[in-house]
C-alpha cells in the first residue's frame, strides 16, 4: 500500500454517500434557527437560506465534476438541467428529483418538482411566518451550480398545492438569464 506524505497527495475517495437522516434534520434545523435569529423578516430568512445553499451548490459542482465527469462540464442547457435533475438530486436526496418540466409561459422557465423535498419534511411554520419555504436552501444549492456552470439564473423555491394531499409539493423554479438563451440558440 502506497503511503502518502501530503494529504493534497492522497486520491479523492468516495468514501461513505450517506448522512444520517436525524443528524442532517438537527443541523438543518439549526442553521433555520439560527438564521431565523439574524432576520426581521421571511424573506431575508430565505435569502439567507439561498446563500447557504449557494455555497454548498458551487462545491457540489466542482466534486461532482470531478467524480462523475472526469473534470468536463456540460456546455447545454439541457444537459445542465439533466446534470441537476439526476446526478446532483441522486447525491444530495438519495433519488433522483421528482420531475423535470419547461415553463408553459416564459421560454426562459424550468422548474425541478419534488413531492416532498427533505428540507420541508421536518420542518412545521408557525402561523406567523406564513408561506416560509425551506427550500430556498434547495434553490440556492442549484443556483450554485448553475452559475459556477456558466448558466446565471434566478431560482425560487415554491409551494405548489397537489389536490388530494394535505402538503403541497416544492417546485424550484429556474428563470436563466438571456445570454444564456442566446448561447443555446447560437450552438443550435
Amino acid at each position: 500500500m502506497k503511503q502518502y506524505t501530503n494529504v493534497l497527495d492522497r486520491p479523492i475517495s468516495k468514501g461513505k454517500q450517506e448522512v444520517s437522516l436525524s443528524g442532517f434534520a438537527f443541523l438543518f434545523s439549526e442553521l433555520v434557527q439560527y438564521n431565523q435569529t439574524q432576520v426581521d423578516n421571511i424573506a431575508e430568512l430565505e435569502r439567507r437560506l439561498e446563500d447557504a445553499g449557494y455555497a454548498v451548490g458551487t462545491r457540489i459542482l466542482e466534486l461532482l465534476c470531478h467524480r462523475e465527469k472526469g473534470n468536463r462540464r456540460e456546455t447545454r442547457l439541457l444537459g445542465i438541467l439533466s446534470f441537476v435533475h439526476s446526478t446532483v438530486w441522486k447525491v444530495l436526496f438519495g433519488k433522483v428529483a421528482d420531475s423535470l418540466e419547461k415553463g408553459t409561459e416564459h421560454e426562459d422557465e424550468y422548474m425541478i418538482s419534488e413531492k416532498e423535498l427533505l428540507v420541508n419534511r421536518f420542518i412545521s411554520i408557525p402561523k406567523d411566518m406564513g408561506a416560509f419555504n425551506c427550500g430556498a436552501f434547495v434553490a440556492g444549492i442549484v443556483r450554485g451550480v448553475l452559475d459556477n456552470a456558466g448558466f446565471p439564473a434566478v431560482v425560487s423555491a415554491h409551494f405548489v398545492p397537489v389536490d388530494g394531499q394535505q402538503r403541497p409539493r416544492t417546485t424550484i423554479l429556474i428563470k436563466f438569464a438571456e445570454e444564456v438563451l442566446q448561447r443555446e440558440a447560437r450552438l443550435g
